[in-house]
């Protein structure tokens, strides 16, 4: 088993599935204890934890609604009375919203932006001092390709990526002083649920619109993740890192 973070203590939201899980296993594998973020899907964390440890890899559930203030807290604390500190927070948990921006309800916004953004941003807040003692810290956003050049029928979920890009660049400047790195992948079309109602044809439609004439693989925006949070990113802070077979 790879050794490059080992004893780092790791926080991944949304891991119960998707690009979480795929990180979470990687990180799992290169020796990081697991907190396995979920916030309603605990079978799916449950699976993930199993992952990790099939990988030889150690770690733990910690679910909670990150946008929820108490959630959120109880997240805070129960990592700082076990560990006192926190070497990697990964702000993955993710929903999207398909259809017209005029069709959208102040519902929907105000979900979308909770969970893509406004949460990430309180938690990355109320993270800090648990950072500020781990060792080599490095924060690590998931944002998309939409967040980079926007979506039709996307509005919604282009705009909170891009918000968490600007986020990225802009608190990557204010905590490097703190030995705190800020980075964040922009994943392009990736073999996850979220894309799994496309059908065979859009699939193959999209597909052409790729160089590398397929869909990513969770393991591979994993992989990326695994570099960001490690020594060998030792010197790299406030980027963007778009992982999409040349889409864009």
């Amino acid at each position: 088993m790879e050794k490059k973070l080992l004893g780092k203590i790791v926080y991944i939201t949304g891991a119960s599935k998707g690009i979480g899980r795929g990180i979470a296993r990687e990180f799992g594998k290169s020796g990081a204890f697991v907190l396995v973020g979920y916030n309603s899907d605990l079978e799916g964390a449950n699976e993930t934890l199993n992952m990790i440890k099939e990988l030889g890899g150690s770690g733990e559930i910690l679910g909670g609604n990150v946008a929820n203030k108490d959630e959120r807290n109880n997240i805070v604390s129960s990592i700082k009375n076990k560990f006192g500190k926190l070497d990697v927070l990964v702000n993955n948990a993710g929903i999207s919203k398909i259809g017209l921006f005029m069709d959208a309800s102040d519902e929907e916004i105000d979900s979308i932006m909770n969970v893509n953004l406004i949460g990430a941003m309180k938690l990355t807040r109320d993270s800090m001092d648990l950072l500020r003692e781990g060792s080599n810290s490095s924060i690590i956003n998931i944002s998309s390709i939409w967040g980079n050049v926007g979506a039709s029928c996307e509005v919604l979920y282009s705009t909170t990526k891009g918000g968490m890009n600007l986020f990225t660049k802009a608190l990557a400047k204010e905590i490097a002083p703190w030995g705190i790195r800020v980075n964040c992948i922009a994943p392009g079309v990736i073999n996850t649920e979220m894309n799994s109602w496309l059908s065979k044809e859009e699939k193959e439609g999209l597909e052409e619109e790729i160089p590398m004439n397929r869909f990513g693989e969770v393991e591979e925006i994993g992989r990326v993740a695994k570099f960001l949070a490690s020594e060998d990113s030792s010197y790299l802070t406030g980027q963007i890192l778009t992982v999409d077979g040349g889409m864009l």
